[in-house]
Parts: C-alpha cells; structure tokens; sequence
C-alpha cells in the first residue's frame, strides 16, 4: 500500500496485524496507534523513503510485509515491492504480500509483471 493509502485504510492494518499474531509472529511494527513505526529506507535512484507496511520477526528471521489493495498508482507499488525483495533478499530476510479478497486478480497481475510469480501472496478473507 502506498503512504496516501494508509490512513484510509487503518482496519485493513489491524486485520492483517491480528492475522500475524496468530500465525506466531512477534515484533511486530506498524504504522498505527499503540505500535512502533516500522524504518524506512532511502531509495537512492529517486532519493524517496520507503517504508514497508509491517516488519515482524519470526524464529529470528525478519519479515516484510507490504498489503496489496488495488490502486490508483500502480507503478508506485511495482518500485516499492522491487525495492524492498531486493532489500530482503540482500540481507537473508523475508518478504511478503498481504492481499484481501477483490484483490486477488490485482496483486497476481502485478507480481507476474514484476517476474515475482513465485511469490505467493498470504490471502486474508
């Protein structure tokens, strides 16, 4: 999800952060009330921040998670997940999609132009 996308969709957050809670997931960082804020990285080709939507550790491995809900940019959302699977896979951490459903189509449709077919998005119903 894109920074201007956040605030409007603050229950989508809590959702996928009470799913990762149950999957056993710990740290957990957030951009919401009453978490930490996860750090952003400084994307030297376009000297923008990005910052991932949750950051959470599991077994001593780290996890990126970025939710993908239709949007209006998705060009911003391709160079957000390029950036942070090339970050995740420089430092042997994990990155992984959030998606809800009516965004199924969207999100597999974007990973296949990006060539990150592989990755399989965690579906939340």
């Amino acid at each position: 999800m894109i920074k201007t996308e956040k605030q409007e969709n603050q229950d989508v957050l809590q959702l996928s952060v009470e799913h990762l809670e149950a999957r056993g997931f710990n740290n957990i960082k957030v951009d919401m009330e009453g978490y930490e804020t996860p750090k952003s990285y400084l994307k030297k080709s376009s000297g923008s921040a990005v910052t991932p939507d949750i950051t959470a550790t599991k077994n001593g491995i780290k996890y990126f998670f970025d939710i993908s809900l239709k949007s209006e940019k998705p060009t911003m959302l391709k160079s957000k997940w390029l950036f942070l699977d090339t970050l995740s896979r420089m430092k042997s951490n994990r990155f992984r999609i959030i998606t809800f459903r009516g965004h199924y189509k969207f999100t597999h449709t974007l990973l296949n132009e990006l060539n990150l077919g592989n990755k399989q998005p965690i579906k939340i119903t």
